[in-house]
């Protein structure tokens, strides 16, 4: 098993303007003033992206290229959930998939930071497929929650010339090939998670930002596929919010594979005993969708 974690900062100096010092203390301040000191998640991380890529034996097929998952963890732009990260990682490996998870920049940090973070994941993944030994075009983005509206975003903005000029990566290398989207926020519009998008624009952003952050307005035919799935149950993003989606990518004619499971509150991640912390988040029916993303992925890349 490869398991490595790359300092984003260090691979891409445009995203080191600001030092961790001015950062961790601009977190410390944000933290008070919202009266979440305490949280286990409450200091600052830097971008982090963490490999785990299982071993290539000759036991059984040392020339394969395995598909690849970048994972973008919810927790409202506000803290990456660790429920959300590794264990879809481990539970990808166990299925034959590489998995990379991405710890990106939160609040108080604001747009584009996150979404110029998963693009350089993405790109760093395509360029090390070799080390990897990742095929460079079955690479996959997946979020969850806030997360979601992040690996949404660099499906729908992969191209943006302002990402490759910044970045200094080549156009394209941060196109994921499909999405994988879990109770994902993706509207800026009516049912809108609002303290998500507070976190990543601020209070007072322009009318034109937050419109732009409704992602089911910015779907277009480079968009990739996607499955999704939501609970009708979620009352803290309303699944409306795939729906939306999905229906934006059929009047562009984009594959999707949508999934709205009746029972089962908002952030269920793998809806097993590995991620419930309460016995409500435990909902073997609705864990399906881990297996139903499975046979799409392979149906996607392997038919």
């Amino acid at each position: 098993m490869l398991h490595k974690v790359f300092k984003l900062r260090e691979l891409f100096p445009e995203l080191a303007k600001e030092s961790l010092e001015s950062l961790s203390e601009a977190r410390r301040k944000h933290i008070e003033s919202v009266g979440k000191a305490n949280e286990c998640w409450a200091a600052y991380r830097e971008p982090t992206l963490t490999a785990y890529c299982p071993d290539v034996s000759p036991e059984i097929d040392k020339t394969s290229k395995r598909i690849s998952i970048l994972i973008c963890p919810g927790g409202s732009y506000e803290f990456c959930s660790f429920r959300e990260a590794e264990p879809i990682a481990l539970a990808f490996n166990a299925l034959g998939y590489n998995a990379f998870v991405l710890n990106y920049s939160v609040a108080p940090v604001r747009y584009p930071q996150a979404l110029l973070e998963v693009s350089a994941s993405m790109a760093l993944i395509r360029n090390k497929a070799e080390i990897f030994h990742a095929d460079p075009q079955k690479i996959a983005v997946c979020g969850f929650s806030a997360g979601g509206h992040l690996a949404a975003s660099l499906g729908v903005f992969w191209n943006e010339e302002f990402i490759s000029d910044t970045l200094g990566i080549e156009k394209c290398s941060n196109k994921p090939n499909a999405m994988i989207l879990g109770y994902p926020v993706i509207t800026s519009g009516e049912y809108t998670h609002q303290g998500s998008m507070n976190c990543l624009l601020g209070k007072n952003a322009p009318k034109e930002l937050v419109e732009k952050m409704s992602l089911e307005l910015q779907v277009s035919e480079n968009t990739p596929p996607a499955f999704i799935w939501h609970t009708f149950e979620d009352d803290c993003v309303p699944c409306e919010n795939a729906l939306l989606f999905a229906n934006a990518l059929r009047k562009k004619n984009i594959p999707f594979e949508l999934h709205i499971f009746q029972n089962g509150g908002h952030g269920l991640s793998l809806c097993n005993k590995v991620t419930s912390k309460f016995d409500e988040q435990n909902i073997p029916h609705v864990s399906n969708w881990f297996q139903l993303c499975h046979e799409w992925l392979e149906v996607l890349f392997n038919s």
